[in-house]
């Protein structure tokens, strides 16, 4: 029988994800926090939460398996298709002399939402040099990402175009999966970023997508991540947020074009 998370337990993840990664697990996170960690409690043999909280406290491999489990979102190809209309009619066609094209994907998850980049500048651009930094902070993400293997359901929001000319319908042992052909997973490029700490070396950008992440941010939170990211981006560059978002009161850097798209005034 899987133990009950107690207030005082859930109150202590919550301060350890806040403090990780700037999350902020509100109360009615209290099932998904319970549900998340209880096969980890069932695999330590732990008898409640507070134990399994004192075990990551110690192993710092732990903590991050807790923590990979606890940012994991949802995420699927083409999310939100008016960006990446934006992205492909209007971006980047006034970027074409700009090369190579630098986008980071600040949320990445498992990969979609940057193999959906990579596609549609592939098509927009041709051979014109794109690279695309793809990041997260959960390990676990990653690994599935730059593996590039999807179940072949994943695939029906991909335009059917697309899919033909840059996914690999698997066959034998890998019947029922898709992969990312090789020319578009060369695009993109995973790296492990905590957007709430000090950011690497990672020199300037013409796009930012920080999509479906701020929506766990508290406002003081947002406003450190947006100023952390926004000199990292070149003037006349676009950034991107989730059409749930807002920079409201977030930021005055930038200027609203499209819903949800922001552009960096020239200097």
């Amino acid at each position: 029988m899987t133990p009950t998370l107690t207030d005082k337990e859930f109150k202590s993840f919550s301060q350890m994800m806040f403090d990780m990664a700037g999350i902020n697990l509100t109360e009615a996170k209290k099932p998904l926090v319970s549900g998340r960690l209880a096969k980890r409690l069932a695999q330590h043999a732990l008898d409640s939460y507070g134990d399994y909280f004192k075990l990551i406290q110690a192993d710092k491999g732990e903590r991050q398996m807790a923590l990979d489990l606890l940012t994991t979102n949802e995420t699927y190809f083409f999310r939100e298709p008016k960006h990446f209309e934006f992205l492909a009619h209007t971006v980047a066609p006034a970027m074409r002399t700009q090369s190579p094209l630098r986008v980071w994907c600040g949320a990445s998850s498992t990969g979609e939402e940057p193999y959906t980049i990579a596609m549609t500048l592939a098509e927009s651009l041709g051979h014109m040099r794109f690279d695309i930094l793809a990041s997260d902070i959960s390990s676990r993400v990653l690994q599935t990402a730059q593996q590039a293997l999807y179940p072949m359901e994943d695939a029906e929001n991909i335009p059917r175009a697309l899919r033909a000319k840059y996914c690999l319908k698997g066959v034998g042992s890998q019947q029922g999966r898709f992969m990312i052909d090789k020319p578009i997973r060369e695009r993109v490029r995973f790296e492990s970023i905590n957007l709430c700490a000090p950011l690497p070396d990672l020199g300037s950008f013409d796009i930012i997508f920080l999509r479906n992440v701020m929506i766990y941010f508290t406002m003081e939170t947002k406003r450190q991540v947006v100023a952390r990211l926004l000199p990292l981006l070149r003037p006349g560059g676009y950034f991107f947020i989730s059409h749930s978002e807002s920079l409201h009161g977030v930021t005055d850097q930038l200027q609203l074009v499209k819903p949800s798209i922001y552009f960096k005034r020239q200097e």
